[in-house]
């Protein structure tokens, strides 16, 4: 007989409007006897809220359950740390807790201002010079979630707030850098 292990796994669902979190726990009996199974979420900005948990299944969260947005409206969760508390009764002693970097919203950008590299028509040092400033602003958003993953809260905000900065500052300028940078510091 195994003994009660809890846990979950936060999935990549690749979309800024969901949120995937498996039961990954490992339970006395089969099929698991399990009562009042519950996750409460803390989302960025809008606080705690607790909800059913299917056991041994995937839950996919949206704005609508998660009491972001009205039922049947869905719109992106945002990005920011996420503090989950898997509980079943007595919730005193059983539960897992884990906290996780939620960086989709940003990624959806970096993903388009990367598409668009290919497509900009630029000379080579301009293309490169935004190859290197992609590349600096990927690594601030690989900080913000190594960051958010060691607990460094502080820490993790800023990175992220600089990775966003650049981004935006990036999408505006439309690949319209001089390529200096990469002369001055690659050359």
């Amino acid at each position: 007989m195994a003994d009660l292990r809890l846990d979950i796994l936060v999935f990549p669902t690749y979309d800024v409007g969901t949120l995937a979190i498996y039961d990954s726990s490992t339970y006395p009996d089969s099929p698991p006897i399990v009562s009042g199974a519950t996750i409460s979420i803390d989302i960025p900005s809008f606080g705690i809220v607790s909800l059913p948990f299917l056991v041994l299944e995937t839950n996919i969260f949206n704005s609508s359950n998660l009491g972001i947005s009205d039922i049947g409206i869905y719109e992106p969760l945002p990005d920011g740390i996420y503090k989950l508390k898997y509980s079943i009764s007595p919730a005193t002693t059983n539960y897992v807790e884990k906290t996780i970097m939620r960086i989709d919203v940003l990624q959806e950008k970096f993903d388009s201002a990367f598409m668009k590299l290919d497509m900009m028509e630029c000379d080579r040092e301009i293309k490169t010079q935004s190859k290197v400033e992609l590349n600096s602003i990927y690594l601030l958003i690989q900080g913000s979630i190594a960051a958010a993953n060691n607990c460094a809260e502080t820490q993790s905000y800023k990175l992220y707030k600089q990775a966003s900065k650049m981004l935006d500052n990036f999408i505006k300028n439309n690949c319209g850098c001089s390529g200096n940078n990469y002369q001055v510091n690659f050359i």
